[in-house]
Parts: C-alpha cells; structure tokens; sequence
C-alpha cells in the first residue's frame, strides 16, 4: 500500500482499520497501542518521538497492510441463531432428551 494513502491517518485509526499493523508496533518497541496520543500522532509524529525513520515505519506498515489485503477480509462468525430458529441444545442447558428433569429430594 502507498503511504500516502494512510499518511493523513492517526495511529489509532491504522491500527483500527488494520489490526495486522498493531504487531508492528509491538515489534518496534512502540507504545501507541492504547495512547492517548495515538488518536492525534500520524506516523511521521509517532517515528519522531521514539526516534525511528519515517521511511521505515511506513515499509513495515505497509507490509503489515498488504499482507492482510492479501489474506483476504476475514470470516464473520454468526453468534447465534437466525431469530425464530428455537432453541438448540446448547441453549436448553446441553440436555439434549426433552424429559429431562431435576431429581426430587
């Protein structure tokens, strides 16, 4: 990806958009996961305050970036059942036989 397609973003939203690029910071010894800063520093800020070469924030950004354009977007897992669809077995307290019930005392 070309940097100037991300250059007028803020840390927190490359990371946001492209969570591949967190490992980037990770890596890099940043801290801009979770700054408060990060929501106004672009990268040009973030290579300048923890003394890195803009040239190489943006290639491993961009790597990072790339690889997961590559990979494709990913699955979105439904969490539960279309509405109207009953309750599944899982849902009635995994007793799968319907005469089940709670011994007497």
């Amino acid at each position: 990806m070309k940097y100037e397609e991300f250059s007028d973003l803020c840390v927190a939203e490359i990371m946001q958009r492209w969570p591949t690029t967190i490992g980037v910071f990770i890596d890099l010894q940043m801290h801009c996961i979770g700054c408060p800063i990060g929501t106004f520093h672009t990268l040009a800020d973030a290579a300048e305050e923890h003394g890195l070469t803009l040239d190489e924030l943006v290639t491993e950004v961009s790597a990072a970036i790339d690889e997961a354009t590559r990979a494709g977007p990913e699955r979105v897992r439904r969490r539960s059942a279309p509405a109207g669809a009953g309750p599944s077995p899982a849902a009635s307290g995994g007793h799968p036989r319907p005469d089940w019930r709670l011994p007497r005392r």
